[in-house]
């Protein structure tokens, strides 16, 4: 199947722009996450210096001193205390403050790279990939911060308070507590390889359950019809076999890793009380020191966590890399001295296709080579079967797509010389499937036109033959559409897509399939509600591609595209 243009409805974006560099969001920290960290750092020695110092009075209490000779001790158990919910909470408020903005940052960015590629180099990608990359997986990378980042300094900070401390009371100690170090270290190695490992595993089974769970729900009427529904929850019942198994196989990593970390805190401490026997110390100090592997327990157990996230980020940064460092499929040609033509925008473009192929992959020619006029005002029909190229030759036109060979001139002037804003301005894109935003009526016109007025709108709705709707909706305008709020009727989705082309006033309109899912007489009412709303306005293109008999006779030609030709 021939890849479809895209989806927006309107094509008035920016210029395509240099893919952000995608090495994961973990490894170049902003200066608020390692504010963070650091007053992490400080939290979790505050946590620790508790335990110990705590373990040192009460068994210094039990000695029954002189009351007073514990002041100190009780009032730094109380500060101790305190100090850690309290950095603990500016941490979380200087990390999280500082992620935010980062997402904020990379997720325009990713928009902005993702405009230029779409639809031509997303493949044969399906609408939730795209949407779980700039979303999902773009929140795990950045995350990664909060949750890897942060701790890791966090843990390097305290720990290295703990053996600096520890080394100026007991220096053999001290080594135990380094040793411990580089075994939680090397822990966090093999569990990040563990869990990079596993992962894979269970985002395919859990890729695999989305694909199935959408094809049943979406063809559950022709299932049911054919008998293939059975067969399909077979599908799906193995499918999430699968993803249980591989949700068990990555749950027991972590818990090996965890139980490692245990297991090396309690040879610690061990090791300490073999070493504290001999020591010239008090027993109030020989619990500080035996204590101190628990104490610094609290610093390393986040970490299994960390890798865990850190596993995510790194994934996530690598599909993030291979969706948005794609090369663009249009190009802007430049003349002399980085001057580009100009094209007007005050009226409808005479558009002229000489000769024109494309190809969505350049392995093969998709489209033409092709002729075609198409003057200001002009009502054309394009029909073919599929495969034909009906949808390539509407993205050459659309500026999602340079031709192979040929040229496309509007006014006489190649198109990739001209500015890709300019062209895209003028060209208004309905396609099969109009996407239907959860925000309100009025929201989702207004992304067409933002300066619309309410007047406008209904106008615009009522030419698009949605005066009925109006009328049903509780809340008129307000009414909230998509998920959480009314749905629409294959018909209406139709009719709204239209409806944002007639309000955006632009002067191109291409039309991709738009009746392709209904039936004859809702199709036809939707095309003959589309011209009639035309005749308001004369000198607008209309291009539509179609494989269906609906509508034809109101279009001044039609023309069918042949494969054989290519």
């Amino acid at each position: 199947m021939t890849p479809a243009p895209s989806d927006s409805g309107l094509l008035d974006r920016p210029a395509p722009v240099a893919p952000a560099q995608h090495t994961p969001a973990v490894w170049r920290p902003s200066a608020g996450i390692v504010r963070g960290g650091l007053l992490g750092g400080i939290a979790t020695a505050a946590g620790m210096a508790l335990t110990a110092t705590s373990g040192w009075l009460i068994v210094r209490a039990s000695e029954q001193p002189v009351i007073l000779t514990l002041l100190t001790a009780i009032v730094a158990v109380r500060a101790f205390g305190m100090a850690r919910p309290v950095f603990r909470y500016w941490e979380r408020l200087t990390s999280h403050d500082a992620a935010l903005a980062t997402l904020a940052a990379r997720r325009t960015a990713a928009y902005d790279a993702l405009i230029p590629l779409t639809p031509a180099r997303l493949g044969r990608r399906r609408r939730s990939d795209v949407l779980t990359g700039v979303v999902d997986d773009l929140t795990d990378e950045v995350d990664a911060q909060v949750r890897v980042t942060v701790p890791v300094i966090s843990t390097l900070v305290a720990c290295g308070l703990v053996l600096a401390l520890t080394a100026l009371v007991a220096l053999p100690v001290a080594g135990i507590l380094l040793a411990l170090a580089v075994v939680v270290a090397g822990t966090c190695v093999v569990a990040l390889r563990l869990e990079s490992r596993s992962l894979t595993e269970l985002l395919d089974a859990r890729a695999e359950v989305t694909r199935v769970s959408e094809l049943t729900t979406s063809q559950a009427g022709e299932l049911r019809a054919v008998g293939g529904w059975d067969t399909a929850l077979g599908w799906l019942d193995r499918a999430q076999e699968h993803l249980a198994r591989a949700t068990r196989r990555l749950s027991a990593g972590r818990a090996l890793a965890s139980a490692a970390f245990l297991l090396a805190v309690g040879a610690a401490v061990a090791g300490i009380v073999l070493v504290v026997r001999d020591l010239d110390v008090g027993a109030p100090v020989k619990a500080l020191l035996v204590l101190t592997p628990v104490a610094v327990s609290e610093a390393i157990t986040p970490l299994v966590d960390a890798m865990r996230a850190l596993a995510r980020a790194e994934g996530s940064a690598a599909r993030i890399a291979a969706l948005l460092g794609l090369t663009p499929a249009v190009r802007e040609t430049r003349g002399p001295g980085g001057t580009a033509p100009t094209l007007a925008t005050d009226r409808p473009p005479h558009i002229e296709l000489v000769g024109v192929t494309a190809s969505w992959t350049g392995d093969r020619q998709d489209v033409g080579p092709i002729d075609l006029v198409l003057a200001p005002g002009s009502r054309t029909a394009l029909i073919g079967s599929n495969g034909s190229g009906k949808s390539t030759l509407l993205a050459v036109i659309a500026r999602h797509l340079d031709p192979t060979a040929g040229r496309c001139l509007w006014d006489g002037t190649d198109v990739t010389t001209l500015p890709l804003d300019d062209v895209r301005g003028l060209v208004a894109l309905v396609d099969d499937e109009p996407h239907v935003f959860a925000t309100t009526l009025r929201q989702n016109l207004l992304l067409a036109a933002p300066s619309a007025t309410d007047d406008d709108i209904r106008e615009a709705l009522d030419r698009a033959g949605l005066t009925r709707l109006i009328r049903a909706l509780p809340d008129r305008l307000d009414t909230v559409l998509g998920a959480g709020g009314r749905g629409l009727s294959g018909g209406e989705r139709a009719r709204l897509g239209i409806a944002r082309a007639l309000l955006s006033g632009r002067p191109v309109v291409l039309l991709d399939e738009p009746v392709a899912h209904l039936d004859p007489p809702t199709a036809t009412a939707v095309i003959t509600d589309l011209m009639r709303a035309e005749h308001a306005d004369p000198t607008r293109t209309i291009l539509m591609v179609t494989h269906r008999p609906e509508g034809l006779d109101l279009f001044d030609r039609v023309i069918t595209l042949d494969p054989a030709r290519r």
